[in-house]
């Protein structure tokens, strides 16, 4: 954001207001004010139809919910504000993600240190956003009626990635491990910081975000304009070295949330919404129902655009999560039916957005855990019934906040032949909390991760994959292999041993697979790493490949490598995965030519769009720098699209 962004812009550097800018652009979110209601229009009314909620049918992967502390424009959290903000229990918003500043001035670093520190200790993630790079970077010009604009000089692209990770290198000396780190806090909306073009993030990303040694967010719209972020997805070398795509949900209408393009083409990436407030910085956060807008917008958020997390603007603010006095306040009450019950890790499942007039549900699960988070817009009550498909619920916990309770628990809803009937207050949040698939509630364990999954035979549509198999105090009774795309999962295949065949795929395309494991209490584990495996482009298996491997330089604690890839067939190769195992724990942290995935010790590469055609008798060339320990044996096992390879 900008400077403090709210009205009372007390210490940092001036701007234009957002409500100002958001007026002017006409897209400023206007609340409606619920007229009085009748008696009658208050009773519940007839119960609407079941909706069907599907633990098997996996959404995104949900990293967490959080806010930013940024203590030069606001001041520090406090210690007790800082367990407020980070622990999940009663009067606490259970916030999972910490974002911090990168201030220009290294001096300045030390401030970020203690909250982040108590945010890691209650087990949150941290990521960190500049708004500007060091002034000895940054040249002026003109930008539309703006002559004082700033911009980083390109002759100090290189410094500018030595500066970011000079910061995470600072964090991680202190406690602080980074999750990610931004190259710019919104690079379109840049009136008192440092303006970027698409172009000028696309290069960035291309040429120096690979030496960052942390993940790599872009490009935090101030509205999510995809524009910003089109070039990106639409730039392989670029994509390769973003992890995060991040953007700001400022005036951005619900229309607009769902991205087709990164579902087409982020696999492998992670998709948030890294800054917003909603929906205004002007009302007290307490105002009843406006707050209610927070949880429409978190639904919209988490269904329509399928972020996996979710950042509030200043954690601590008159208009945020947790009012001046330190507690939490009905905005923050409403982020907290999502953040206190829905944990990093969990993942959306399908269930019926708006099933009836004014209502909104989404649904969660992890391992024996199905959450729901109802709201109710609606100026009178209504009756709700829930249906968990493909699994059994034993208990339900609820909590609401309305006009006259906070995370207040109730009891019930009632449960019968697993069906739960619930009353959903006027005006008002739900959050579901229902054990699933315990066999009398005597096994709530989940079996440990499979193995990530490694591609053998490969045709033009089919995909055989195996796994070490999962472990589990009661046994376990099956697997689930699901096709990862961008944020979404989708159900591939089902087995009962470690291993099974992905059919009805489509011929020279590459697809991502991962695994779950489940027992049978009907618990479900954590996702296995993934995969990635190249369909052939003409029928039959792949042919033959000659891998030639080689250190092309060394020095403390790192090296340079390169692999030749021959195509020892005879038809080209269209598009291909590679695969490998390191046995002395070392680390791929940027490569050419292709997209990495490393898990453990074991490392897929998917091509490059000018790599990805092998010709008969030809070869493609990647090339790596990585980490190593004390000693740098050459990986084994080199397989191409699931086939063994002969090395040189």
């Amino acid at each position: 954001m900008t400077s403090p962004q709210d009205v009372s812009k007390s210490g940092g550097p001036k701007s234009p207001s957002r409500r100002a800018v958001l007026v002017a652009l006409g897209v400023l979110p206007v609340l409606s004010v619920a007229l009085p209601h009748s008696r009658a229009a208050a009773a519940a009314t007839a119960a609407a139809a079941a909706v069907v909620v599907d633990p098997s049918a996996r959404r995104q992967t949900i990293r967490g919910f959080g806010g930013m502390n940024h203590p030069a424009w606001a001041g520090d959290l406090t210690a007790a504000q800082r367990d407020t903000a980070f622990g999940s229990g009663t009067g606490q918003l259970g916030f999972s993600i910490l974002r911090i500043h990168v201030d220009e001035n290294k001096a300045n670093w030390g401030a970020e240190v203690a909250t982040a520190q108590r945010a890691v200790a209650h087990g949150a993630i941290v990521f960190a956003s500049p708004w500007n790079p060091p002034a000895s970077m940054v040249e002026t010009f003109t930008h539309g009626s703006q002559t004082d604009a700033k911009r980083l000089r390109h002759d100090m692209y290189g410094a500018y990635a030595q500066h970011l990770n000079d910061f995470t290198t600072f964090m991680k000396s202190n406690g602080v491990d980074l999750y990610a780190i931004s190259i710019q806090n919104e690079p379109d909306y840049a009136s008192t910081w440092t303006w970027w073009t698409a172009s000028e993030i696309v290069t960035f990303l291309r040429n120096n975000a690979g030496s960052i040694s942390t993940r790599v967010i872009a490009p935090e719209s101030f509205q999510y304009v995809k524009s910003m972020s089109d070039p990106i997805l639409n730039d392989s070398t670029a994509l390769a070295n973003l992890d995060i795509l991040g953007a700001h949900l400022y005036g951005t209408a619900f229309s607009n949330f769902p991205y087709p393009l990164f579902q087409q083409k982020g696999a492998g990436k992670e998709l948030w919404m890294t800054e917003v407030y909603y929906p205004n910085s002007t009302d007290s956060a307490d105002l009843w129902p406006a707050a209610l807008g927070v949880g429409e917008h978190m639904h919209h958020a988490m269904v329509d655009a399928e972020f996996q997390a979710y950042v509030w603007w200043y954690i601590r603010r008159s208009y945020g999560p947790m009012r001046e006095d330190g507690q939490i306040s009905k905005r923050g009450a409403i982020m907290a039916h999502f953040s206190r019950f829905v944990r990093p890790g969990y993942v959306r499942i399908d269930a019926a957005s708006n099933p009836q007039t004014n209502v909104y549900t989404s649904a969660y699960t992890g391992g024996s855990t199905v959450v729901v988070v109802a709201v109710n817009k609606g100026t009178g009550a209504v009756s709700q019934q829930f249906s968990l498909a493909n699994t059994t619920p034993s208990g339900v916990a609820s909590y609401v906040t309305d006009s006259s309770r906070t995370l207040a628990s109730l009891s019930g809803p009632s449960l019968s032949g697993g069906i739960l009937t619930a009353t959903l207050p006027a005006q008002s949040v739900t959050t579901f909390v229902i054990t699933v698939g315990t066999s009398g509630g005597t096994d709530s364990t989940p079996p440990t991760a499979p193995g990530a999954p490694t591609a053998g035979a490969v045709t033009s549509t089919s995909v055989t994959l195996s796994w070490a198999a999962s472990t589990d105090d009661t046994g376990v009774t099956g697997y689930d292999v699901v096709r990862v795309s961008g944020s979404t999962e989708t159900t591939a295949a089902t087995s009962t041993t470690a291993g099974a065949t992905v059919t009805g795929l489509n011929a020279g395309t590459a697809y991502t697979f991962a695994v779950y494991a489940r027992d049978a209490a009907g618990n479900r584990s954590t996702r296995s790493g993934t995969v990635t495996a190249t369909t052939s482009g003409t029928g039959g298996t792949a042919g033959g490949c000659g891998i030639g491997y080689r250190v092309t330089g060394s020095w403390s604690g790192g090296f340079q490598g390169e692999i030749v890839i021959h195509n020892t067939g005879s038809a080209a190769l269209d598009g291909w995965t590679l695969a490998f195992t390191f046995t002395a724990g070392q680390t791929i942290t940027q490569l050419w030519g292709g997209t990495p995935a490393q898990n453990g010790n074991t490392v897929t590469v998917t091509p490059a769009d000018y790599t990805r055609t092998i010709p008969a008798g030809g070869s493609v060339t990647v090339g790596f720098l990585a980490n190593q320990g004390s000693t740098n044996p050459a990986p084994t096992a080199f397989t191409l699209n699931g086939a063994g390879c002969t090395t040189a």
